[in-house]
């Protein structure tokens, strides 16, 4: 599945956090590895930031017009299930 979501303008930044080695964050690096490429040429000037660290719980944070910001936890997600959550956050406002 081609990760073909175009965001809107009341999203300013995407950024996801994730262990590079933990099984809770599998779904997340093969969604990065799968499917970022198209989304961030969906998204050119669009900044998707990448955070890894060890021993991180993965999790989206979604950074709003005037400040406002919400995060939904990625643990034992599926890359598809990583790329539902980034579209449900597309979808907030």
């Amino acid at each position: 599945m081609a990760a073909a979501v175009k965001f809107g303008k009341h999203l300013k930044e995407l950024r996801i956090h994730l262990c590079q080695k933990s099984p809770a964050s599998q779904g997340v690096r093969e969604f990065i590895e799968s499917q970022y490429v198209a989304m961030k040429k969906s998204n050119p000037r669009f900044p998707i930031l990448i955070r890894e660290c060890s021993g991180v719980q993965p999790v989206v944070y979604a950074r709003y017009e005037y400040g406002k910001e919400a995060s939904i936890p990625l643990t034992n997600k599926s890359s598809s299930e990583v790329l539902q959550t980034i579209a449900s956050l597309n979808a907030k406002s």
